[in-house]
């Protein structure tokens, strides 16, 4: 799976299943625990019934399975389908897949634009994966303008949530700065060094998974 899908998946099918009400919240957490142990049978057995009925959650839990080809063909087709339902219907993990898809071309177009929407999407529900995507982006100068005081503003919101990936490109920039407050202002300059050092304090500052 895409770096950006990874570290997004888990936290969105958690939160996926508080909104589901009860009487899909039991199948729907059950198909979670089976992905997780690798029982995509029962994954998608559980799922699809409830993807049909328009839960998000699970419409996005099977875009992940066929994005990644866990338990069936790898359709990047069908993910793109499943991820657009779930993400219309406000999963910002969806969100996130859709922008992913669209910023690497998997099974569309590339496009930087629809990219940079999808993630703003899920950035509006103060989605770290959404936040860290755009930092991304904007360091990269991808369908922006490119612009690194704007790239670790970014990184700072998912950094703040405890997002290990966007403390890692935090600290990447900061340490590419000959001078940090010749790139950012003193504020961003400060906030920077004063999350590196709690991070570091509490070891939760590590290298994402590649």
């Amino acid at each position: 799976m895409n770096r950006l899908l990874r570290v997004a998946t888990a936290a969105a099918l958690i939160a996926a299943a508080s909104f589901g009400g009860s009487a899909t919240a039991g199948p729907f957490e059950d198909g979670t625990a089976a992905l997780e142990r690798g029982d995509y049978e029962t994954a998608m057995r559980l799922w699809r019934p409830l993807a049909k009925k328009g839960f998000a959650g699970a419409q996005y839990g099977l875009g992940i399975m066929y994005a990644d080809g866990e338990g069936v063909p790898t359709d990047y087709g069908a993910a793109l389908s499943w991820f657009r339902k779930a993400a219309d219907g406000g999963n910002a993990g969806a969100q996130v897949a859709l922008a992913v898809m669209y910023a690497n071309g998997k099974g569309v177009t590339k496009d930087y634009a629809a990219a940079l929407g999808w993630f703003r999407k899920a950035a509006d529900q103060n989605n770290a994966s959404a936040e860290f995507g755009l930092g991304v982006m904007y360091e990269n100068g991808q369908g922006v303008v490119q612009d690194a005081r704007t790239a670790a503003g970014w990184y700072l919101h998912a950094a703040d949530q405890g997002n290990a990936t966007a403390q890692y490109a935090l600290g990447i920039l900061a340490t590419r700065a000959k001078a940090c407050r010749r790139i950012w202002s003193a504020r961003i300059c400060g906030s920077i060094w004063r999350l590196l050092a709690v991070t570091s304090s509490k070891r939760r500052f590590q290298r994402p998974m590649l």
